[in-house]
């Protein structure tokens, strides 16, 4: 059994925000149709899931929900230059900017079949819980604040990006939060199932595609000639014998090899992509620092074994092809302590508090309060297209969304809000 999680106390100005907003009787209504309309919820999910999203290729989808927005009363809803969608609730007046969101894109290319099966509480698809849930989730906390009429002091932006995941780089968090075209004090992303997972960190990354490349030629007649595969080879070892921190944690991996033509030929030609993450930035750039030497020290040994010399070298080419910036924030940032007071008030525990890759990356790389809450119930082989969701109490992630956003942004008449204005 693990050992509980050990944190700083929530502050009694929190709790007696939550107590003001708790009682307020549009918020218990509220509350209650989270759960009530929780099948409209899991309808709006399986449509979402069945507009296909592929990387770089969530054009469709964003306009579905853009509607979707409008449909629920939003009147300020645009899409922006990279894609994302944006759709502003205006608080009262002189409160803070809030951005609560889930991504478009799912890893699946186009042609995929997302056609969602149900099976009783379980529904199956590529895509049908990340992010589909996500963007479900965040609809449902608007219908809610819309249907209970409840006036929020800070403004809420409702945000479907894109290029959350693979490849896509975190490229519409990353504009979002950079082009500055919104004005954002704080984030609130949903991503994942799991309502009893808090994010306190982002794990960064940085992954690079090596290709080392020589004339290649005949395994028996050409013997002698330096091979781009025995040069991926040793960079490989080299790679595998490097010592990292521990904490913060940080980790690398050969992710992929690819090279060579045939069995009997010297691979004039040999690919890999490596990924390298830290909960630091700082220990993850000193690790990228050490591991990019090793590659040409590997076509250098390869090319002195065989007495290589000009076009008959080996040679490297290193691509790279992303980066998620790392960041943290202490236990006493407000969208934690509001995250965790609403888990006391819904009476949900909280069993993990840890870090991970989501949009939340980029606004904590830029010291903006930042989490992300899972969309309730649960999931599995995601990223898969066997890909399942289950929504048994699924209900308690549209009502834990709610009520970390309603102590951020504050209740007219009933709390100031938890989340400060940036300069």
């Amino acid at each position: 059994m693990s050992d509980p999680i050990k944190l700083p106390p929530i502050p009694n100005s929190v709790v007696e925000a939550y107590n003001q907003i708790k009682t307020f009787e549009p918020v218990i209504k509220a509350v209650a149709a989270a759960k009530d309309e929780e099948e409209r919820t899991l309808k709006d999910q399986v449509e979402i899931t069945e507009i296909e999203a592929a990387p770089f290729h969530e054009e469709d989808r964003a306009k579905d929900f853009a509607q979707r927005l409008k449909d629920l009363g939003l009147t300020n809803v645009r899409i922006d230059q990279e894609g994302n969608v944006i759709g502003v609730r205006p608080g009262t007046g002189n409160g803070p900017r809030l951005a609560l969101g889930a991504h478009l894109d799912t890893v699946f290319p186009m042609g995929t079949n997302v056609k969602v099966r149900r099976e009783g509480n379980k529904f199956y698809a590529p895509g049908i819980s990340d992010d589909a849930r996500g963007l479900a989730v965040i609809l449902e906390v608007l219908r809610t604040l819309q249907e209970q009429k409840i006036e929020t002091v800070g403004d809420i932006l409702f945000t479907a990006t894109v290029g959350e995941e693979g490849n896509g780089d975190l490229r519409g968090s990353k504009y979002l939060f950079k082009s500055k075209e919104e004005h954002i004090d704080g984030f609130i992303s949903v991503d994942s199932a799991n309502v009893e997972r808090l994010l306190h960190g982002s794990t960064g990354s940085r992954r690079f595609r090596v290709t080392f490349e020589g004339p290649g030629g005949h395994s028996w007649s050409a013997f002698g000639t330096a091979s781009a595969t025995h040069a991926l080879g040793r960079a490989i070892a080299k790679i595998a014998d490097l010592e990292v921190s521990a904490d913060p944690k940080t980790t690398f991996t050969v992710g992929t090899i690819v090279g060579g033509t045939t069995v009997n030929s010297i691979a004039a030609s040999a690919t890999t992509e490596i990924d390298t993450r830290s909960v630091c930035n700082t220990e993850l750039n000193k690790l990228v620092d050490r591991l990019l030497p090793l590659l040409q020290q590997a076509a250098d040994e390869e090319n002195a074994r065989w007495k290589a010399e000009g076009d008959a070298q080996i040679k490297v080419k290193i691509e790279p092809i992303g980066e998620r910036p790392a960041g943290d924030q202490p236990d006493s940032s407000p969208v934690l302590m509001a995250a965790r007071c609403a888990m006391d008030v819904l009476g949900i525990p909280l069993k993990k508090y840890t870090c991970a890759s989501t949009d939340q990356n980029v606004p904590l790389s830029l010291g903006i309060p930042a989490t992300t809450l899972g969309g309730g119930g649960t999931e599995g082989f995601n990223h898969n297209v066997k890909e399942w969701y289950d929504s048994t109490d699924s209900y308690r992630g549209p009502q834990l969304a709610l009520m970390t956003v309603l102590g951020l942004v504050g209740v007219k008449g009933r709390s100031e809000p938890l989340l400060p204005k940036r300069a």
